[in-house]
């Protein structure tokens, strides 16, 4: 077994991060400046541009990899959950091709729709040949209150 000798270990190590920036990506210093959509929380006012970039991608997107409607409905700004999954493969394809990727993001991107697309087709189901309302999932009078209360005073880790 070698023994080191910790001072020089210590002076390795300096010598070794002392070229590290933390703030270095890839080719550029420069963040992509991308950000996702969190559209529980938009105020009203960022709400018109959000909407009008995430349907210029969409039909960009439906169109490009031919999306059938079934997949992807006309509706789709409708459905909350379609609206999601849009919106975080909105951001993942302009990450992926951002010109500080190293190469990897467009594999990146098309692994990710692949994984999405089933996701995609639950989420628009049944709109195809036009918008059909779904009555929303609600909480309310659903939960018993005491019943609640009984449960969450315990950490029920046992």
């Amino acid at each position: 077994m070698n023994e080191y000798d910790p001072e020089d270990i210590e002076r390795l190590v300096a010598a070794e991060l002392s070229g590290f920036r933390p703030d270095a990506r890839g080719s550029s210093s420069e963040p992509i400046g991308l950000h996702a959509v969190e559209w529980r929380r938009m105020p009203d006012q960022d709400a018109r541009q959000e909407w009008v970039d995430l349907r210029d991608w969409v039909e960009w997107f439906t169109v490009r990899y031919d999306v059938p409607v079934s997949v992807v409905p006309i509706c789709w700004w409708r459905h909350g959950a379609l609206v999601e999954e849009l919106s975080a493969l909105h951001v993942a394809h302009l990450a992926a091709f951002d010109a500080s990727d190293a190469g990897f993001g467009a594999i990146g991107w098309h692994e990710r729709l692949a994984l999405a697309t089933p996701r995609l087709s639950r989420a628009g189901a049944g709109c195809a040949s036009g918008h059909s309302a779904t009555r929303p999932r609600s909480w309310k009078g659903a939960t018993d209150e005491q019943e609640w209360d009984a449960w969450t005073s315990q950490a029920h880790a046992h």
